[in-house]
C-alpha cells in the first residue's frame, strides 16, 4: 500500500477562485474610476482653448471699434463695411457677418456688438459691449469712447 502525505494548507500554492474573484473585482473597479477621471479631464480640456480665442476675438474687435471716431466725421450713418465705417456708432447691432476675413476655423464663433450712449461722472460717452460666443463659452467685453 503506497501512502501519500495529505495536502495540508500550507503546502498549497496559487490562488482560490474566491481570492481571483475579489482581485478582479477590485482592479475593475480601479480602472473604471480611472476611466471616468480621464473622460472628464479630456472632454474639457478643448474648453480653456475655446475661451481664450473667444477672449481673444472680443477684445480685438473691442479695440478695433473704440479707435474710430466718436461722432461721425463726414456726416455719412449706417455705413455697412468695415472699409467705411469711421466712427464707434456704426458698428450699434453688427454680428459676425461683418467680419468676412476671419479664417474658416472661427467659424463656430458669434459676435453680438451694441453700442449705447452713457455716462461717467459728468462725461457724455459711448458704452461698446462686445459679446463673443463659442461652444459653452460666452465672452462679454465692455469699453467706453469718449469725445476727446
Amino acid at each position: 500500500m503506497c501512502m501519500t502525505k495529505p495536502h495540508r494548507r500550507a503546502d498549497a500554492r496559487g490562488f482560490t477562485l474566491i481570492e481571483l474573484i475579489i482581485f478582479i473585482v477590485v482592479v475593475g473597479a480601479g480602472l473604471a474610476g480611472i476611466l471616468a477621471v480621464s473622460t472628464n479631464v479630456v472632454k474639457s480640456s478643448a474648453d480653456p482653448m475655446v475661451r481664450k480665442q473667444a477672449m481673444a476675438l472680443a477684445d480685438s474687435i473691442l479695440e478695433e471699434i473704440v479707435q474710430k471716431e466718436y461722432q461721425d466725421p463726414d456726416g455719412v450713418s449706417g455705413e455697412t463695411t468695415r472699409d467705411t465705417m469711421d466712427d464707434v456708432e456704426d458698428y450699434n447691432g453688427k454680428t459676425k457677418a461683418l467680419f468676412t476675413d476671419w479664417p474658416a476655423t472661427l467659424g463656430s464663433y458669434s459676435v453680438a456688438i451694441v453700442v449705447a450712449p452713457a455716462t461717467l461722472g459728468a462725461i457724455a460717452v459711448k458704452k461698446v459691449t462686445v459679446t463673443v460666443t463659442g461652444g459653452d463659452n460666452e465672452i462679454t467685453m465692455t469699453g467706453y469712447r469718449s469725445n476727446y
